[in-house]
């Protein structure tokens, strides 16, 4: 008797630790600038993110568990954004990371993911190179996937706005002197020469930076008849107020970063009619959208989300987390990559349908043709064009990719 009941306590002992491990909450790296300049950026994303894992979690988690999200504030700081990266990996253990705002930090950072085959959704940040800092033959595989129109995207865009839609010749660059700045200039230039057109200026400035004159004069002199811009808000609104003060108005088109609140709010009515591509504008035209609007507004009681671009993609970056760690049936990152690679789920998505959005050799979600264009009116962010807004309802989606590991 003695024995059987040995027996049986060891294996309800096992049952037990068997069901504890279980029920270990699956840990999800959150990283972003939750403070400072690019906070509207960053806690809109956070904040997508967050209803995304709390809708996830009340139907029952992933494979039996909860999600449990490892916030980190990297405060748009490479330095900064390298130190949270090590310690959600070796801390926290966490699975797999969704964030990443600022393409300095990401590139900065993002090899330590890297390093530990661990999966990272890009959700904000656009540097071109981004998915491409770590491809064959050097790693064979790459566990940064993304979720936002990349910089080679939005470049084109902004440069057809500029020079096909509206038929201006004479453009300046404006761009901040960090990667993200930088980098999307050198894509403007680029998709410029394809145009055959070359700025008449190009200029920089830094973070903080709070007077334009200098850079806007050079450009009104060398007869600039539209700004293209690569910044973030703060630094965006000083261009718009500048040229204000100057009483010298031509049309701002730039990167998506001229839909965030501190461009809107700071420019006021300087910012009015400032254009970017987006690919997702708060306007609740498919239900989808409508019940992640209503959402986000009765939870972090807001009318207008700080940046509904950011929110947006980290909604449905989450999403696509947790439908490849579903596939996976694991934890592990290699499954995960290799089950983010070959989803067979169709994810329904705020901005789009996922339908196997990436490969072993594509890990961009979203391509050319499925943003649009924004324009600033009245302290909102609306259609910039009425045959989009009319193609609203209608989902722009990407072509299932195809291909498998070479």
């Amino acid at each position: 008797m003695r024995i059987i009941s040995k027996a049986i306590i060891t294996v309800l002992v096992a049952g037990i630790a068997t069901a504890v491990a279980a029920a270990e909450p699956i840990k999800i790296g959150l990283s972003g600038p939750f403070t400072g300049g690019s906070s509207p950026m960053g806690v809109s994303m956070r904040d997508g993110v967050k209803l995304a894992a709390d809708e996830i979690n009340r139907k029952g988690g992933i494979i039996g568990r909860q999600i449990q999200l490892i916030e980190r504030d990297d405060e748009a700081q490479n330095e900064r954004g390298v130190q949270v990266t090590q310690e959600l990996i070796e801390k926290e253990h966490v699975v797999a990371a969704v964030g990443f705002i600022n393409t300095g930090v990401s590139l900065a950072a993002q090899r330590f993911y890297e390093e530990a085959k661990i999966p990272v959704l890009n959700n904000v940040a656009t540097g071109s190179i981004v998915t491409k800092q770590f491809l064959p033959p050097e790693f064979p595989d790459n566990y940064v996937f993304r979720t936002s129109a990349n910089d080679t995207i939005q470049s084109a865009m902004i440069v057809d706005e500029a020079i096909v839609k509206r038929g201006f010749k004479k453009v300046a660059i404006l761009a901040d002197s960090t990667n993200y700045g930088q980098l999307g200039r050198e894509d403007l230039e680029k998709a410029l020469a394809k145009k055959n057109i070359q700025p008449v200026a190009v200029e920089k400035f830094n973070i903080k930076d709070v007077d334009m004159t200098a850079q806007l004069l050079r450009a009104k002199e060398a007869g600039a008849q539209i700004i293209l811009t690569y910044g973030i808000g703060p630094e965006l609104a000083q261009i718009a107020n500048g040229m204000a003060k100057l009483g010298w108005k031509v049309p701002m088109v730039g990167s998506w970063t001229l839909s965030m609140s501190n461009f809107i709010d700071n420019a006021g009515p300087n910012g009015e009619g400032a254009l970017m591509p987006q690919t997702f504008i708060q306007v609740p035209n498919t239900p989808k959208r409508k019940a992640f609007i209503v959402a986000y507004q009765k939870v972090y009681k807001v009318d207008r989300i700080p940046s509904p671009v950011s929110a947006a993609q980290g909604y449905d970056s989450m999403y696509l987390l947790a439908a490849a760690i579903k596939q996976a049936g694991s934890t592990d990152g290699v499954k995960i990559r290799e089950a983010l690679e070959n989803l067979t789920a169709r994810v329904d998505g705020v901005i789009t349908v996922y339908d196997h959005p990436y490969t072993h050799d594509d890990h961009e979600a979203i391509t050319m043709g499925m943003p649009v264009m924004g324009e600033v009116r009245s302290g909102h962010v609306v259609y910039a064009h009425e045959e989009d807004k009319k193609k609203g309802v209608a989902v722009k989606a990407k072509a299932p990719a195809t291909g498998g590991k070479k």
